[in-house]
């Protein structure tokens, strides 16, 4: 029985042509960038802000989508001798892996297509790579939360664009006004905490600071190039996204014990 519901969930979302969508759009935006952009870097900084953006927001639809519509397979599952905890790790990693190679495979191949092995833009690809992936692990966890916490399809379906929104968008605006009002005293610490409080701005400043950018951000890209812009800042960067996916994925597991269904 192990394995057996994950590889089901696996190849059931690959036969799903959204999933071709998902991978022909970065393999077409990643080859034009090569293609058209001289500067690497560029290109990098481009796919970076689409991939934050992108990743997460498809990450958490794909996965509350996929809850919903397995539900009655969940629950025939249930009445099966199986672990509740093994069978909703099962489906999790089924989603998680998929959506995993699709933009794993829509980001490299052209990369390998065109024959760039400049050790700084594939340090700078794999780093591209582990933080759309990182973002993906913890939006589908999210996904999941949301679903097993909320029946109603209309709630868990605004709940989790409410919550993408707030952590893409409204974050960033409330951290910049505060910034602003504040600009008198110093806000070392509280900006730090506040950047390791959302992952998918700490997936921002990680790739920044890889590219070594940071000056483009003014006072707060030399605020944070000061705190983390060290080889222990970036792996502390790193963790910290690792814990975020982690936690995201104990928290549903969590609830998926707590839920009657």
């Amino acid at each position: 029985m192990y394995f057996k519901v994950l590889k089901y969930v696996f190849f059931d979302i690959v036969r799903s042509r959204w999933l071709y969508i998902y991978f022909g759009f970065y393999f077409l935006l990643t080859s034009i960038l090569l293609l058209f952009v001289q500067d690497i870097s560029k290109s990098i900084i481009t796919l970076m802000n689409i991939t934050l953006a992108l990743n997460s927001l498809l990450s958490v639809i794909f996965g509350i989508m996929y809850y919903y519509e397995s539900k009655e397979f969940i629950c025939l599952l249930l009445c099966q001798p199986i672990r509740r905890k093994l069978l909703f790790l099962e489906l999790y990693f089924g989603v998680t892996l998929s959506l995993v190679l699709s933009f794993s495979l829509g980001l490299g191949l052209p990369l390998s297509l065109y024959g760039i092995f400049n050790t700084d833009i594939l340090n700078n690809f794999f780093t591209l790579l582990f933080v759309g992936n990182i973002l993906t692990c913890i939006f589908v966890a999210v996904a999941f939360y949301i679903g097993v916490r909320n029946e109603n399809k209309i709630k868990g379906f605004g709940y989790s664009i409410i919550l993408w929104l707030f952590m893409a968008v409204i974050y960033d605006a409330i951290f910049l006004i505060l910034l602003i009002f504040f600009k008198e005293y110093p806000l070392h610490n509280f900006s730090f905490i506040a950047v390791l409080a959302n992952p998918i701005d700490l997936s921002r400043i990680l790739i920044i600071l890889k590219l070594d950018i940071a000056a483009l951000m003014g006072y707060t890209g030399a605020n944070f190039k000061h705190l983390l812009g060290s080889i222990w800042g970036i792996l502390l960067s790193a963790f910290v996204l690792l814990a975020w996916a982690f936690l995201s994925v104990f928290l549903f597991i969590k609830q998926i014990q707590k839920k009657d269904f």
